[in-house]
């Protein structure tokens, strides 16, 4: 069988299991939430995602779940996709998006739950599990090592120039001037290429972000048209208001948490390629296993060819990855 057919054989697989995922709104706190749901087992997987990715990110993972006899869970975050926005986006937070987990966990009456968090969702894992870890069972996060939202942050990013993609979205006004020259299929497709690469995205002082993007370059191979429609439409319903205030323009703001630590079971998985790798600090706080002063009970496990989107790019490896590790500890 050729590559092409194999991948359209897997596209039509997995568009036939796509079907089967269920999708509800839930309230919490006077919004309604997104949440997509497969699998009917007694142990609780919530997915959550980062930006600019949605459920969707976690088709691969959520259909693998249900197979492994879990309940997959994956929510949009408020003012995300087919959630509801914030009353006042500009003043949502980190804060937030963790009610929206122990809101959606409680309207479901899920007790505990595996926490599955990539980008700026595993800062909300990070924050969940410390926060309220009689909710979590075990962590796995893909592609940051454990950190909390603070002054520390700025710190690494202040050794970067001032054209870091983070440094220009958190400027009130320019992402939205720079975005709203495209539409929103342009400035998804031109964010995953640009978070494709293994170099951090940063524009000299005479571009945007939106610049630093070839209109001819292809999308990637794991990374479908289809893919992309589904992206846009959700990103078409919301907007980025809120994806632009969590993480960016909060990022920096004091948590107040001292003396932060995780004891469950956890799992880091990081793709060798994902250019959050190359933040400073971030490689040698990972090899150096300082992290595990933060997560004692910690894996770790590296994909060498992994970008920034590897539960995407490589779902199979991330998958055997995740359900291995859940079953080695007998997550529940």
């Amino acid at each position: 069988m050729s590559h092409f057919h194999s991948l359209h054989s897997l596209s039509l697989s997995l568009s036939h299991k796509m079907e089967q995922i269920q999708h509800k709104h839930v309230q919490v706190k006077g919004l309604k939430l997104h949440v997509a749901e497969i699998g009917a087992g007694t142990k609780v997987v919530l997915f959550l995602h980062g930006f600019p990715e949605i459920w969707y990110s976690w088709r691969h993972q959520m259909i693998a779940a249900a197979h492994a006899g879990y309940r997959a869970l994956a929510i949009d975050f408020r003012g995300h996709g087919l959630s509801d926005p914030p009353l006042e986006p500009e003043k949502a937070s980190f804060l937030d998006l963790v009610d929206d987990v122990i809101g959606v966990l409680d309207s479901l009456g899920i007790s505990k739950a595996i926490l599955i968090g990539k980008d700026s969702g595993a800062f909300i894992t990070f924050l969940v599990a410390v926060l309220h870890p009689e909710r979590v069972s075990t962590v796995v996060t893909l592609g940051i090592p454990f950190m909390l939202p603070g002054p520390s942050v700025l710190k690494a990013h202040q050794l970067l120039p001032k054209g870091l993609y983070i440094t220009r979205w958190q400027e009130p006004g320019r992402a939205e001037a720079d975005f709203g020259r495209l539409d929103v299929k342009t400035v998804i497709k031109n964010i995953y290429t640009l978070f494709s690469s293994s170099d951090i995205p940063i524009a000299s002082d005479d571009k945007e972000i939106m610049d630093l993007v070839d209109p001819s370059t292809p999308l990637p191979p794991w990374f479908s048209h289809e893919d992309l429609a589904a992206y846009a439409d959700l990103y078409k319903n919301s907007g980025f208001r809120t994806s632009l205030q969590v993480p960016y323009r909060c990022m920096y703001k004091d948590c107040g948490i001292n003396n932060p630590k995780i004891t469950v079971p956890s799992l880091l998985i990081m793709g060798e390629k994902d250019y959050c790798i190359k933040f400073p600090g971030i490689e040698d706080f990972i090899r150096s296993e300082k992290v595990k002063e933060f997560m004692p009970d910690l894996e770790i496990d590296y994909i060498p060819e992994g970008s920034h989107f590897v539960q995407e790019q490589f779902p199979e490896q991330v998958n055997q990855l995740i359900f291995s590790f859940l079953g080695k500890h007998g997550a529940n």
